[in-house]
């Protein structure tokens, strides 16, 4: 039986980063992964996949709007599969990235299903054959998959989830999005610059319903006036499969026909079959596996990382519970995660992004805040891009000048927040960020602006 130090199980943005920063530290590491292409959805269906996609649109887009910047262009078209290849590219060459560093760290690979056996070791199922492996350390990191609606099957036909959305064979005339979070948006975004008549469906009273208000309010207008169609406030009341059609009643009243329908309504966490039951691992009642703040399960010597011990399902913050995790197993002096710094990123047109408390929730928790908003319009690199609709709105407690929380929807904003992640981190103050210079010209002058305006003092607005 092969032993190791530390195995991690998945090779997702969690998974992968645990191992290599495993072995960087001098432990004998493995990593089990049940897919042939190591980098977990992230990299194969998720994150990586629907960006390539969502930079073919905006290519396509410009090149439609080139007479605004005195260009002419003739004859302009698309092939969709051509746009998935490239898409598909990009991923294999991730992939095979992430392949090599493996090998670059010595890291064993076990192609396979992994599952705990109990007593620190792990069952290896694949088709060829069964292995037992053990392992001083066990760190899960199985991430969650797409949640279905009850009565709504995806079938991969006329209902797609999100990996059936990035791999079409040919467009839809008209589809439905049902949940507008992130990836319910950032398909509508697709979906609709390719010329789809696109409709989105919400239960809550806004899309993007994690954002500020004023955020996801602006966005809604914006999409509105790129013609996707919006209904906030409702849900499916009736589902009806055609030949190749789905009629849907909303619970609005309103009754549609359309082409095909995206269920993006979030995710729930593979925990299923991976030999919880021979551990004392605790799931919360969302289904997500319990930690503490070095997740540390409540079995000895097994964690958990990632989308799979709990929200937010982002990879960035995976990656980084990841070394906190492995370094804490090291006896290293490992820093605690701070959730308030964990920034989200929406990648549509325009793109949204975030990190810290909405106005909502830093009245709601007691704070006496001051607010800046700061307009595109105003902002000079935005007016040369033609990028002009777009706001930054950062959130200052008034007593003591701490960065609250800042959000974004603009050109290029999912760059940008990295600013304003790195305030918060290190503790900064509005006096910080009025002190810092930027250049000139660049939309990071709206995040200056933005805080000078908490005081009344934009310069250019």
């Amino acid at each position: 039986m092969n032993e190791y130090d530390i195995t991690v199980i998945g090779s997702g943005p969690g998974g992968y980063i645990a191992a290599i920063r495993a072995a960087q530290l001098g432990f004998k590491t493995a990593i089990v992964e049940k897919e042939e292409n190591l980098g977990g959805i992230c990299l194969n269906w998720g994150c990586i996949p629907t960006k390539s996609l969502l930079r073919a649109s905006e290519v396509y887009r410009l090149i439609r709007r080139s007479e605004e910047f005195g260009i002419k262009v003739k004859d302009t078209s698309f092939d969709i599969q051509s746009i998935v290849k490239y898409s598909r590219n990009v991923v294999d060459k991730l992939s095979s990235g992430v392949e090599y560093l493996m090998k670059k760290n010595n890291i064993k690979v076990h192609q396979g299903f992994g599952k705990l056996a109990g007593n620190r070791t792990i069952k290896i199922l694949n088709d060829k054959k069964e292995e037992e492996i053990s392992s001083k350390h066990i760190i899960l990191a199985t991430g969650v998959r797409a949640r279905n609606l009850p009565g709504i099957e995806v079938d991969g036909d006329l209902i797609w989830n999100a990996q059936h959305a990035m791999t079409p064979k040919k467009l839809p005339k008209s589809l439905l999005i049902i949940g507008s979070g992130a990836i319910g948006i950032e398909f509508a975004s697709f979906y609709s610059t390719l010329g789809v008549d696109v409709t989105i469906i919400e239960v809550k009273d806004t899309i993007l319903p994690l954002e500020d208000k004023d955020i996801s309010n602006l966005a809604q207008e914006i999409f509105t006036k790129q013609g996707i169609k919006i209904y906030t406030s409702n849900s499916v009341k009736t589902f009806t499969k055609n030949k190749d059609s789905v009629q849907v009643q909303l619970s609005g009243g309103d009754n549609k026909e359309f082409d095909r329908v995206i269920v993006a309504v979030g995710v729930q966490a593979n925990t299923e079959n991976i030999g919880l039951e021979n551990t004392k691992i605790k799931l919360s009642p969302s289904g997500f596996i319990e930690t503490n703040e070095w997740y540390e399960t409540s079995e000895s010597s097994v964690y958990a990382i990632g989308d799979v011990a709990g929200p937010p399902c982002l990879a960035h913050k995976a990656s980084h519970e990841a070394v906190i995790c492995v370094e804490k197993i090291a006896g290293k002096n490992a820093h605690k995660l701070k959730k308030e710094c964990i920034p989200n990123c929406t990648y549509s047109h325009p793109q949204v992004a975030s990190v810290g408390l909405t106005e909502e929730q830093a009245i709601k928790s007691g704070y006496d805040i001051k607010v800046g908003k700061f307009h595109s319009n105003f902002n000079g690199k935005s007016i040369a891009l033609s990028e002009t609709e777009g706001l930054v709105k950062t959130i200052i407690d008034k007593k003591t000048g701490e960065l609250l929380g800042s959000h974004m929807i603009g050109a290029e904003v999912t760059e940008l927040i990295s600013n304003f992640a790195l305030a918060k981190q290190l503790e900064g103050t509005d006096f910080d960020i009025k002190s810092t210079i930027f250049p000139h010209p660049t939309i990071s002058e709206m995040i200056h602006e933005s805080v000078l305006a908490a005081d009344g003092e934009s310069l250019n607005s």
